[in-house]
């Protein structure tokens, strides 16, 4: 690998930017494919762009036949991060599910009562306000954010700064009822139509779930579907009060 082509890798790394790397096994050629621009000496096809997408979208590496022979295409995904505002009695199934699924989760609540290590054992708390925690934390298009306290004063904050970001999935818990509140309350901070399309609420898949588990595993498949690239698939869970 030149030497340019690796510093940019690592700077694209440490900024925490999803890009690939796309090696010539002929010949040894390689690009490092950054959103829409790209740096190297491996000329760039519509079906490289395409492998590359894919293996943004699976975390997956692979090989793709190109005109230039076979070709690597290594995927430098962030870590994938689950911030949960909220810690109920959903969020202690969510939780281990989402480590689970491969996400750093972390618990926002400023009720301490309420996100104690007894209740979240292993998880990473915080007791900061969901705007101060996320200011703090700086979202980006590899973390999801989900609310599920019903709590205006919890939950709103969360998601301006989640329609502020590239968060991948914003998710709220709550009836269709209190939705359509929500949307109201965010249409006063000057919230539009484009931004209510980003919002999955009532959040998680329509697989007729009532407990907290089953709702978590709605949870856990929505953003899944959403990760994969078919939001399609995502239909709201109308039951989840």
């Amino acid at each position: 690998m030149k030497r340019n082509i690796f510093d940019a890798l690592q700077s694209a790394r440490a900024a925490k930017r999803a890009v690939v790397l796309a090696t010539a096994l002929k010949d040894g050629r390689q690009t490092l494919i950054d959103g829409e621009k790209a740096q190297g000496d491996l000329p760039l096809s519509e079906t490289i762009r395409a492998a590359a997408r894919r293996a943004l979208r699976d975390d997956k590496s692979h090989t793709t036949e190109t005109d230039a022979g076979p070709v690597f295409v290594q995927a430098f995904n962030p870590p994938l991060r689950m911030l949960i505002v909220g810690a109920v009695h959903i969020a202690q199934a969510l939780a281990p599910i989402a480590v689970i699924a491969g996400y750093a989760v972390m618990i926002i609540d400023p009720r301490r009562s309420f996100a104690t290590v007894e209740r979240f054992p292993g998880v990473t708390l915080t007791h900061d306000w969901p705007d101060e925690a996320m200011d703090r934390l700086k979202l980006d298009a590899r973390t999801a954010v989900v609310t599920l306290t019903h709590d205006p004063k919890i939950d709103d904050p969360a998601l301006e700064r989640a329609l502020r970001s590239e968060c991948f999935y914003i998710g709220c818990l709550g009836s269709t009822r209190t939705h359509k509140a929500r949307l109201a309350r965010l249409a006063e901070q000057g919230f539009g139509e484009k931004d209510f399309a980003r919002l999955n609420g009532p959040i998680g898949l329509d697989i007729g779930a009532q407990s907290p588990a089953e709702i978590a595993i709605s949870i856990v498949a929505e953003i899944t579907s959403v990760l994969r690239g078919e939001p399609e698939a995502a239909t709201a869970v109308t039951a989840a009060a």
